[in-house]
């Protein structure tokens, strides 16, 4: 009897153990398939949100020296938006993990050296200045109109120097180096503004005028004689001849006073005011009284 009795207590005793050691297993099966649950739905809200956090960009291509993409187009790039994000990054990012030949100008990144200037959504922007937070998606991105495009977003500038150096963007004179030239701060306010040009022709590819008359100077042409006819230390014959320049046929009086020269410039210059005082300095020029 007294053998039984323990061997009962026993089996009483291991019986709940078994349960509970049952259940601690059970438990932590749910609790790893919970997880498991839990996190592809983490990973599907994650795919999600990167989709809706993608924005479309469609980009002019062409290449000229490659048979298959002689004919224009556009490609469409899916890129992930960050906040911050400048239509240059956009390009960037496309170039680097779509394709390796899209070809576009940057330099500085910075809105100063005037390299990236494109058409975006219909307007002359720069594409490191251009937020596309700012812009209605998709993002369409081309080359400056009315400038021969030699390849993806690249234009020919060649013809926008050649109008900028025509107006002679330089001082000249015969005034000592060693003498100094002083300026006053009402003339340094007055020109201030049209020292700002960074030579992108953004303002040159809007212009409709530009876009008819290949020897038209243009708005930024102008604006660069401009900074300096109105500077106080131009000698005034070296004015009049800036000021003959000016005149002639395709200078100042071909401006048509549209103001998409001043709409698009990215450093905010009064283009069209600026044109408006050259003509009015034209006139006084040539006025007479005898």
């Amino acid at each position: 009897m007294s053998t039984q009795i323990p061997q009962q207590e026993t089996e009483s005793e291991t019986e709940p153990e078994a349960e509970s050691t049952e259940g601690t297993a059970q438990d932590r099966r749910l609790e790893r398939k919970r997880a498991a649950e839990a996190e592809r739905q983490q990973r599907s809200e994650a795919a999600a949100s990167e989709d809706e956090d993608r924005i479309t960009l469609k980009v002019f291509r062409y290449d000229p020296e490659v048979e298959a993409k002689q004919e224009p187009r556009f490609d469409d790039f899916q890129i992930p938006f960050e906040q911050g994000m400048t239509v240059l990054d956009a390009l960037m990012y496309a170039r680097d993990h779509y394709d390796s030949s899209l070809t576009f100008r940057h330099s500085c990144r910075q809105a100063v050296c005037g390299s990236d200037a494109l058409f975006i959504n219909g307007s002359q922007r720069l594409g490191c200045q251009t937020q596309v937070a700012d812009l209605d998606t998709p993002v369409r991105v081309e080359p400056l109109p009315h400038q021969e495009v030699e390849k993806d977003l690249v234009v020919d500038m060649e013809h926008f120097y050649d109008q900028m150096h025509a107006v002679e963007p330089y001082f000249q004179g015969d005034t000592p180096d060693d003498e100094e030239q002083r300026q006053s701060r009402e003339n340094r306010e007055k020109i201030k503004m049209s020292t700002r040009c960074i030579w992108c022709g953004a303002c040159q590819s809007s212009c409709n005028i530009a876009a008819g008359d290949n020897q038209y100077l243009g708005p930024a042409a102008i604006n660069k004689a401009y900074r300096f006819a109105m500077d106080e230390r131009e000698e005034e014959d070296l004015k009049k001849h800036r000021m003959d320049i000016l005149e002639q046929e395709h200078g100042v009086w071909r401006c048509q006073t549209q103001f998409s020269c001043t709409d698009v410039c990215p450093k905010d210059i009064p283009l069209t005011e600026h044109i408006q005082e050259m003509k009015r300095e034209a006139v006084k020029d040539n006025l007479k009284f005898w």
